[in-house]
């Protein structure tokens, strides 16, 4: 899908670093807000160098702090008229994690050793301390097996487990550590019967993202379809023009994801959580494939976390990192996303500007007559029929192939005619 002719290659080199964004790409770059970028100038240089999307975390802050950040946010918009940022609403979900400590505890952290046992008691109540833990998930003995792994604080500790009682679990430490309260848990390859909505977020989306009119939702851990219902009926008709993505975290949510991408109107690889839940070396491939499932579905797909990591702490990306967002716009991506580089990094407008130049590069040695062969290909050979409407969008966008037309027009109501020529990939911008 790559052009290769000699006027192409010199369009590599054709981009000056210090050029500021002109919001023609097609890959979006959503960036997360925290301290560091929250202020209105920043926000101002940020749109500037190529943020589209404003994500905020509800994992963290309350609805005051969010709130006083959807105001500097359209504080900034209204001093770039002529850019459209838009602000998503990432919802904290479902969690398990362990409890608290005893309160003679010694600086709040237990010391694990590897090889020895350790309970995981069901009764959050209970008071922990080196040779046993409360846990937040009442189903865990039931949920998993002796033999499977459990995965604690980040991965960073590692259990086997040994046998399961009816409100306890024994597992043995495969490494040494020390651990503080309240540390996540992941089950790999266990269906965690858990609503992904919790109280919590029920309360965000209705007495936040409704009011505050926030453009996206993006719901972490999304199992099925079902979930997807439930986020609309939480919407309701006040919130219907809110778009929903769909965070795709573990096996679950993979081996379900034909449904989730037709009931949906976004997917995200969350690769963070992913890489935990499932084998490490099967993240890039379950990226790939969502991605493809989304783009001949025609629904916008995201590719999140690390993906340029290092600019935390340094002005530059690895040559893994930009290779790594390359790669995911030449497969399809629409979205790439910053975390922890626009929040809480030392070089957000680094990051930003960095990340929409790798975009820019990558689109421009795409073959969009060869991408919208591609997708009508795939679609017929899949037996699937268009709509009238399809059928006109696409007809539309390969006029721009046939003939040297800037602009496609959509007169749209919804914005399901613009999403429709988009899944062809125009070259003319619709």
């Amino acid at each position: 899908m790559l052009l290769d002719e000699p006027t192409n290659r010199a369009r590599l080199t054709s981009l000056d670093p210090g050029t500021l964004d002109s919001f023609n790409r097609k890959c979006k770059v959503i960036c997360t807000m925290g301290p560091c970028c929250w202020d209105v100038d920043m926000l101002v240089k940020l749109i500037d160098c190529g943020m589209n999307v404003c994500r905020l975390n509800f994992s963290h802050g309350d609805h005051e702090g969010h709130g006083a950040t959807v105001k500097r946010i359209r504080e900034a918009c209204e001093q770039r008229p002529g850019k459209n940022v838009a602000i998503l609403l990432d919802t904290k979900g479902p969690e398990i994690r362990t409890g608290f400590f005893k309160d003679e505890i010694a600086g709040g952290k237990v010391h694990l050793k590897q090889g020895q046992d350790l309970k995981l008691v069901t009764d959050y109540s209970f008071k922990g301390d080196e040779t046993c833990l409360a846990i937040t998930y009442a189903q865990l003995p039931k949920a998993v097996k002796p033999g499977q792994i459990i995965l604690a604080a980040d991965g960073s500790l590692s259990l086997r487990v040994k046998s399961c009682g009816d409100d306890f679990v024994i597992v043995e430490v495969l490494n040494d550590i020390s651990i503080g309260e309240k540390k996540n848990m992941n089950l790999p390859g266990v269906k965690v019967e858990l609503p992904c909505l919790q109280e919590k977020d029920i309360k965000d989306l209705v007495e936040f993202g409704i009011p505050n009119a926030v453009d996206f939702v993006a719901a972490s851990f999304v199992q099925c379809a079902d979930d997807i219902k439930l986020i609309r009926d939480t919407l309701g008709l006040r919130g219907r023009s809110i778009k929903i993505i769909a965070k795709i975290e573990n096996q679950e949510g993979i081996n379900n994801i034909d449904e989730i991408i037709a009931a949906t109107d976004g997917v995200m690889v969350a690769r963070g959580d992913m890489g935990m839940e499932i084998d490490i070396e099967k993240v890039g491939l379950v990226q790939k494939m969502i991605i493809m499932k989304c783009n001949l579905a025609g629904k916008f797909v995201v590719t999140a976390t690390q993906m340029l990591d290092s600019m935390e702490r340094a002005p530059r990306p690895t040559r893994a990192e930009a290779t790594d967002v390359l790669n995911a716009v030449l497969d399809g991506t629409d979205v790439v996303m910053l975390s922890g580089e626009t929040a809480n990094g030392m070089f957000p407008e680094a990051a930003v500007s960095t990340m929409r130049r790798i975009c820019e590069q990558a689109e421009n040695v795409l073959d969009y007559s060869a991408l919208y062969l591609n997708m009508r290909t795939q679609m017929l050979q899949g037996g699937q029929r268009m709509s009238p409407v399809e059928s006109v969008c696409s007809a539309a966008v390969k006029a721009t192939i046939d003939s040297p037309i800037p602009l496609i027009i959509a007169l749209t109501e919804t914005g399901a005619t613009a999403r429709l020529i988009a899944k062809y990939k125009p070259l003319g911008f619709a």
